[in-house]
């Protein structure tokens, strides 16, 4: 063999382990990816409209996940669930409520939000785009606890596991394990009858299907977060759900004029969630007239009586890096995410 021919071959030799190497890394990097998830689902890396009550009152408003959907994803969506049991045949299921009086003519989560967001999902997965998961985070606030009512839910979230973002119950809560980010994050409240539903009576090494909010100290709603909340996030519990009565005292109805102080409490806020590595949720933000409020179904109690004012108070939400903004103004806080989104994209 000829020098040039030497030469030759040993350069085809280091483009073949060249091209090894980098199937090598691209590998792990995917490996990883599946493991730890998407930069999109760690705490802090986006803003998300939270589509507060998406369900309707009885029988009035059926059209809010239509509305939420609609304002495009990602997003997350609110369901509250109630135990209704049937008084002749005392047969009980999981329903859509804000609480009792119940008919037991609700709907139930399956058909009103999983076979709703079928094809959403169905999409997501065809794509592949891992990089936009989880396209739904899905927010359970449960107005009754019995252990028939967790069972069930924990069977209609084990039915959709395909869908569901999961994690592996660790043997010491503490071992946060990594999420496996599918199109659907599912989150639920901080009680400890929850954690022990959907935590502590799981199987070592069995898969997570659901989350809960870390437990927060409310007796002085505006103490220091670190008092709040004292504790990181846990293999369990990994995000924060806060009443605005933490930002402003007393709540929107009463908040007054938005302050440059207001808004250092407010990102003093989401910087200690994120350094404690979870994910921070403020509700709820609206902001409209009262003849609104009541034709829509909307709590005065979370109104700042004006448009303006709660813009003011959603544009410092996106800025500070708030993860979940919750409202019943879905279509609007959705519009101003998106101009946001495209404000910061590159040129």
């Amino acid at each position: 063999m000829d020098d040039n021919a030497r030469q030759t071959a040993c350069n085809r030799s280091y483009i073949v382990r060249g091209l090894c190497v980098v199937l090598f890394v691209s590998n792990l990097l995917l490996s990883a990816e599946g493991r730890i998830g998407p930069d999109t689902a760690r705490p802090g890396a986006r803003s998300l409209m939270d589509a507060h009550n998406c369900y309707p009152y009885f029988e009035w408003w059926p059209d809010r996940i239509d509305r939420a959907l609609s304002s495009g994803t990602p997003l997350a969506i609110e369901q509250d669930l109630y135990w209704y049991t049937e008084a002749k045949t005392g047969h009980g299921r999981s329903v859509l409520t804000h609480g009792s009086p119940v008919s037991g003519n609700e709907p139930t989560m399956r058909d009103y939000f999983f076979e709703r967001v079928r094809p959403i999902v169905q999409k997501a997965l065809r794509e592949g785009n891992r990089g936009s998961w989880p396209v739904i985070t899905l927010n359970l606030d449960l107005k009754s606890e019995e252990p028939e009512h967790l069972a069930a839910i924990w069977n209609l979230l084990t039915e959709y596991r395909d869908w569901v973002s999961t994690a592996t119950r660790s043997a010491d809560i503490h071992r946060v394990e990594p999420l496996d980010v599918k199109p659907i994050l599912v989150l639920t409240g901080q009680s400890e009858a929850q954690k022990v539903a959907f935590y502590d009576q799981r199987p070592v090494g069995s898969e997570l299907f659901v989350f809960g909010a870390a437990p927060t100290n409310v007796k002085d709603p505006l103490a220091k977060p670190e008092i709040l909340e004292p504790n990181p996030a846990d293999n369990y519990h990994r995000w924060w759900n806060n009443p605005w009565d933490v930002v402003e005292a007393g709540g929107p109805s009463v908040a007054g004029p938005w302050t440059a102080e207001k808004n250092g409490r407010l990102t003093e806020l989401v910087t200690y969630a994120h350094k404690q590595g979870l994910w921070i949720r403020f509700y709820t933000l609206d902001g409209a007239k009262p003849a609104e409020l009541s034709c829509r179904g909307w709590f005065r109690s979370y109104n700042f009586g004006s448009r303006a004012a709660v813009d003011l108070r959603w544009r410092a939400a996106v800025n500070a890096g708030v993860d979940y903004i919750a409202t019943d103004q879905y279509e609007d806080l959705a519009d101003l995410l998106r101009k946001h989104t495209a404000a910061q994209a590159p040129n």
